[in-house]
């Protein structure tokens, strides 16, 4: 389906250059308290120029969420694009308790508000167009919401993390509450100061008592319907994210890549080669 937008830019372009300002229906910032099962979660939305309908990105942040990726974010906006941005219930001082299960809901419930014929109205959203984009934990959450929901068009991992899902699994059943005292320490060193109502043991727990349900490499079948580009860096997860392209393809996918690139888990010195490479991406939709 093609992209149908008034003030779309090649995506090169969309790098270095704002698009011409539309007086009627101006590029806009509109920040509200996004609705989770009961919580109201901090949000904001980038809203493109023109009248649209626009294609939006939900943007999902990692474990605990220092990148926040909103450059790229400005980048996709002037490609044409709206993008979606939100603090999980418990992190950013987002209301509730920090959980992976609660995460994987508030992308749901993120796509959900898209979707009510109000909300879309206002923000110039093509409901129908929704594209999930996810680094790190952000990444896994991607993964689970896309397969979880076939609506969903496409979905772009940077960095993608199964959270040691993958070892666990491989582990017989009777083993894998050893993982936990592994996990937490690991969980702790990634910073746990912006995150409410749980602790690295309570997660180490939570994901090994999900192993069988959140199996990362698990969902290529259902994600096989829909274009997917895995981005990767020198930070450990490329394994997971080829492993997961890899079962893609043996599931009938020719919409399936992955992206190398020789730099950290933040793209430190690649931002601008990290917006090219998802631009690229969303422009192929529009083909």
């Amino acid at each position: 389906m093609a992209i149908a937008q008034s003030a779309a830019v090649a995506p090169d372009a969309a790098i270095t250059t704002d698009p011409a300002p539309d007086k009627k229906n101006p590029a806009l910032i509109d920040t509200f308290q996004l609705p989770s099962h009961g919580a109201l979660l901090n949000a904001l939305i980038y809203v493109a120029s023109g009248a649209g309908p626009h294609p939006t990105v939900v943007l999902l942040h990692g474990f605990p969420g220092n990148e926040r990726n909103l450059d790229v974010a400005q980048t996709i906006r002037r490609a044409g694009w709206n993008v979606l941005f939100f603090d999980y219930r418990g992190s950013w001082g987002s209301p509730g308790n920090f959980s992976f299960a609660h995460c994987i809901e508030d992308t749901a419930a993120a796509v959900a508000w898209l979707r009510v014929p109000a909300n879309a109205a206002k923000e110039r959203v093509n409901a129908k167009r929704i594209v999930l984009v996810g680094h790190s934990m952000g990444g896994f959450m991607a993964v689970e919401a896309g397969a979880r929901d076939p609506q969903i068009e496409a979905v772009i991992t940077i960095s993608g993390a199964d959270m040691g899902m993958t070892q666990v699994l491989a582990a017989p059943a009777a083993q894998r509450a050893a993982f936990v005292p592994q996990m937490a320490p690991q969980l702790a060193a990634e910073g746990m100061a912006p995150l409410a109502g749980t602790s690295p043991e309570a997660l180490a727990k939570e994901l090994v008592a999900n192993v069988d349900e959140w199996n990362f490499v698990g969902q290529a079948a259902r994600l096989a319907t829909r274009p997917l580009l895995a981005i990767t860096s020198d930070d450990g997860w490329r394994g997971p994210a080829e492993a997961l392209v890899a079962e893609m393809e043996k599931d009938g996918t020719q919409h399936a890549s992955t992206v190398h690139m020789t730099t950290d888990h933040s793209y430190s010195d690649h931002r601008i080669a990290l917006e090219e490479a998802v631009l690229g991406a969303l422009a192929q939709l529009g083909q």
